[in-house]
């Protein structure tokens, strides 16, 4: 008998029980842990940070769908692991003892690294989790009562650049649509060395695509660019060459501002030697095992992936939904084996596939792998991308809902966009 923990219950965690629970035996048990008892699909925080969704239109109730699983769920934070005794310590003060670990817990969002950063007692706005979204509902319908600059953006060392551009062009639709968007002067900031990069070298045309997209909505950008201190209504930022060097120091004056910090792991696992790195990700092998604590396996955004290289100003690799779901079902595969007295043999594919949704049109493209060089490397605009997202956001809210265990990005992305088709016709 062997008791599988999953710490975390967000996108990996959630999906990451559910594909658990099919590859356990019957005298096995599974147990969840989690700081948050509400599953909020991040992917529509965008769309609620401008009113076009609320709490409850993405939200959903863990606890029943794990129950009906057969999974142990506790909502509880942890708040230190201690791998040498295969044990949970939790914020409550008990603990939770395990013979097969997964980390799913997502990152620690670092706004703390620049002065006057984010939405704890900062003065920018965030998208990253449902509660900073609604903050910046708040700020931007101050906004629209009274309009001015807007500085959308990633600070330096962001690994997440994709929801960046998208509330750009859904903030840039939404002022459009209140008819003041004649009143507000916008600029993209961000760490990039180019717009497009997305921390994956660009991915097809996303350079092309998304500059032009810039140039036809009048919003202006600024790339290598390092956010060093931000005061109410005013972002100091430096832009930085190619040998990094300080290029130019400006002073960026904003009404509104949305920026995606630098991402870290959880203080729970960071700072154990052999486990985390020194941003506290987990430490993984080809089979999302610890090298070190083989009984620990790790998926999604607390992984350790080294940049794809040296840019005068750092960006991390994003992880991706269906790259996610790879690790998950990898790793699923991988502690079924070894319950059954065999070895890991399964590798996540960690592809790119993504929807980018602009309030009214969109970018998809597809990275396979996601790391260059790859075997398809492409992209596409059009409306259409803005009603496939409309589209995957039901039918992922459903299925978490629902408990079911189905690779959900490669059913609908790969089958109903017809993106399989790609691999066939597509190279890079």
């Amino acid at each position: 008998m062997a008791h599988v923990v999953v710490l975390g219950a967000g996108l990996g965690g959630a999906i990451m029980a559910y594909e658990m629970k099919d590859q356990l035996r019957k005298e096995d048990t599974i147990t969840v842990v989690t700081k948050d008892p509400v599953y909020h699909f991040v992917p529509s925080n965008p769309w609620v940070a401008v009113g076009w969704r609320d709490r409850d239109d993405i939200s959903i109730d863990l606890a029943p769908t794990m129950r009906k699983k057969g999974i142990d769920f506790k909502p509880v934070a942890a708040q230190k692991l201690h791998p040498d005794e295969n044990r949970i310590e939790l914020v409550d003060g008990s603990s939770v003892s395990y013979d097969y670990l997964i980390i799913a817990t997502g990152p620690e969002l670092a706004f703390d690294e620049i002065e006057g950063f984010g939405p704890h007692g900062g003065h920018t706005q965030s998208v990253c989790h449902i509660d900073h979204a609604l903050k910046a509902k708040d700020a931007f319908e101050q906004l629209l009562k009274k309009p001015g600059p807007v500085i959308i953006g990633a600070a330096q060392g962001a690994s997440c650049f994709g929801p960046a551009y998208e509330f750009t062009f859904i903030l840039e639709t939404a002022l459009r649509r209140a008819k003041v968007r004649d009143k507000v002067p916008m600029t993209f900031v961000t760490a990039e060395p180019y717009v497009g990069h997305l921390g994956l070298d660009g991915v097809g045309d996303t350079k092309g695509l998304l500059e032009s997209e810039m140039r036809a909505k009048h919003i202006k950008w600024m790339t290598s660019t390092k956010v060093t201190k931000v005061e109410d209504g005013k972002m100091h930022v430096q832009e930085i060459a190619e040998d990094g060097s300080v290029k130019s120091e400006k002073e960026l004056p904003f009404a509104f501002s949305m920026m995606l910090p630098a991402f870290r792991g959880i203080k729970a696992v960071s700072g154990i030697e052999g486990l985390s790195n020194p941003r506290g990700f987990t430490i993984v092998d080809k089979h999302q095992q610890n090298p070190k604590y083989r009984n620990i396996f790790a998926v999604g955004v607390c992984v350790a992936i080294p940049p794809m290289g040296p840019t005068p100003v750092p960006c991390g690799v994003p992880k991706t939904g269906f790259m996610i779901e790879s690790m998950v079902t990898a790793t699923a595969h991988n502690i079924g084996n070894i319950l059954r007295g065999r070895e890991p043999d399964q590798v996540g594919t960690w592809n790119a596939v993504c929807l980018a949704d602009f309030g009214d049109s969109g970018i998809a493209f597809v990275a396979q792998p996601q790391i260059p060089p790859r075997n398809v490397n492409w992209s596409s605009s059009g409306k259409w991308v803005h009603l496939a997202k409309i589209g995957f956001e039901k039918y992922f809210i459903r299925k978490i809902r629902k408990g079911q265990s189905e690779p959900f990005y490669e059913s609908l992305a790969l089958k109903s966009l017809g993106i399989d088709k790609l691999k066939e016709t597509t190279t890079g």
